[in-house]
């Protein structure tokens, strides 16, 4: 008898059982037989966290997302990260032109996109999706939480777990003028876990993510600010909040008496 496909399965599971226990199944349907090791991008260098993060994607996937990962040339996942680096990573960007999509400062997320569909280019794999997570005009922050809610759930039900940009803002006084929100740092992770339903009236939603540096799996919640991010007032702040504890992107760059903050940014994966 021919088994179903993994996302089929998952699809006729997510109607039969409650909400917990799908949970469980679904994180078990995209672990492999063998639990995977999350790739530590600190074994190339402290960069490389968006090559990194689209690998973990690809390792934590099913079996379909698992090919490209295997395609990967490398013994070890310091071969591997530089094999993404130096085949796709080195072509010049779309985005930025006059550039490559990977530099010393990174890759964006169009970049990383582009990189992935390479990737997966051959293993009968769909094309990955990315989009920009802050709000659309007439867009309220709680239509904008459901929306990134969704984009995430939908990704992890595909098989895909979703890669997250992250950057981390402070408000800063520069040169004598009034203070301004900067951008310190950016940073790439993938997500693995997080409710299949929103509670009604929520303002966050709790997730499990791999921190490709040190290759860490941590906790932490997706949120509606409470205050003023990026904004005059905390009702018109554009993005939600990443509440990352363990985070240590841009922490050291902020200065005393700074507000700070840790964002949403955008993401990629499979809808």
């Amino acid at each position: 008898m021919r088994s179903l496909p993994t996302t089929v399965v998952l699809k006729l599971m997510s109607r039969l059982l409650p909400s917990s226990i799908w949970l469980a199944f679904c994180l078990s349907a995209l672990a492999d037989s063998a639990a995977p090791v999350p790739a530590n991008q600190l074994v190339v260098s402290g960069n490389a966290c968006g090559p990194t993060a689209l690998l973990n994607a690809f390792r934590f996937g099913n079996p379909d997302w698992q090919r490209a990962s295997n395609a990967i040339a490398g013994d070890t996942d310091k071969q591997r990260i530089y094999t993404i680096i130096r085949e796709s990573g080195m072509r010049p960007s779309n985005s930025i032109k006059g550039r490559p999509r990977w530099s010393r400062n990174g890759i964006n997320i169009a970049d990383l996109h582009d990189v992935a569909n390479e990737l997966t280019h051959g293993h009968f794999l769909p094309l990955t999706s990315h989009e920009v997570l802050f709000l659309k005009p007439g867009e309220t922050q709680e239509k904008l939480l459901r929306r990134v809610h969704g984009r995430l759930v939908t990704s992890l039900a595909k098989g895909l777990p979703p890669v997250i940009s992250l950057r981390r803002y402070a408000l800063r006084r520069q040169n004598g003028g009034a203070p301004a929100w900067v951008v310190l740092d950016a940073h790439f992770v993938t997500l693995t876990v997080t409710p299949r339903k929103l509670e009604k009236n929520a303002r966050s939603f709790p997730v499990s993510y791999i921190d490709p540096w040190g290759g860490e799996i941590c906790e932490g919640s997706i949120a509606i600010s409470g205050r003023a991010v990026l904004a005059n007032a905390a009702a018109e702040t554009p993005c939600l909040e990443a509440v990352f504890p363990q985070a240590r992107v841009g922490k050291k760059l902020i200065r005393p008496g700074e507000s700070a903050a840790l964002t949403v940014a955008a993401v990629l994966g499979r809808w």
